[in-house]
């Protein structure tokens, strides 16, 4: 993946996935939720089948969930995706999983939550830890997943473009410890993901995953919509 944004969006099916990934080649990641399975095994299937058909994967949670973290680290391990969302505590523990696999393109990143304090964030993202909101600063946060190996953080939720002077704290303490990608998620759509993806560009961020969901789910077919997808990947940033 050499491209300096590209963005992680659902599709309804294997055929929405497929215009999607016709529309924009590596330029898409494909979201698959393992909270949508009843069990591993189906999740795995669903994976493989996509991987298949040549369908860039991103094994993500499912709403978020905590609880599902252990399902994303064994899934992953099982099919090689492109993309991992995890939770910031066990994000070390997944990326260990996948190297002993020699999973060497893989992208495993960190879910960092805002705490609407810019320069401080919570890193206790897991199932037990996000019941204690304890502040602690970007650097650190930041620190912690570069010691360890972690390739990206994913900060959520951001509220759209509301909270750029946070993403921006965030990026820069990120790319400052050596962590070059970036995943802004939350309220993002086709009118405020310019902002927000110039935003990291500026303050360090040499790769932004910017996480678009239902903003580009057309709501009487369920599919995402391949004409946004076309104007998203048509979007011009100012780079270094």
């Amino acid at each position: 993946m050499n491209h300096k944004v590209i963005f992680n969006v659902l599709a309804k099916d294997e055929n929405n996935a497929k215009e999607l990934v016709d529309a924009a080649g590596d330029r898409v990641l494909v979201g698959i939720m393992v909270k949508n399975f009843p069990n591993e095994e189906d999740a795995i299937e669903q994976v493989e089948f996509y991987k298949k058909q040549n369908i860039p994967v991103s094994v993500g949670l499912g709403a978020g969930d905590p609880a599902m973290w252990k399902m994303v680290a064994d899934v992953s391990a099982k099919t090689h995706p492109e993309h991992i969302n995890q939770v910031f505590p066990a994000a070390g523990y997944t990326l260990g999983r996948i190297s002993e696999l020699n999973f060497s393109n893989t992208i495993v990143n960190a879910l960092i939550e805002p705490s609407g304090t810019p320069g401080q964030v919570y890193i206790s993202t897991g199932p037990n830890s996000s019941e204690y909101k304890e502040k602690v600063s970007c650097e650190m946060a930041a620190s912690m997943l570069a010691e360890i190996g972690v390739h990206s953080v994913k900060f959520y939720p951001i509220n759209g473009d509301e909270r750029l002077d946070e993403v921006a704290a965030m990026v820069k303490a990120a790319s400052q410890a050596g962590l070059k990608i970036f995943e802004p998620t939350g309220g993002i759509d086709v009118e405020n993901v310019y902002r927000i993806v110039q935003t990291c560009l500026e303050n360090g961020a040499e790769m932004v995953i910017p996480h678009l969901y239902t903003s580009l789910v057309n709501k009487e077919t369920s599919k995402t919509e391949v004409e946004k997808i076309e104007q998203l990947i048509n979007m011009k940033w100012n780079v270094n």
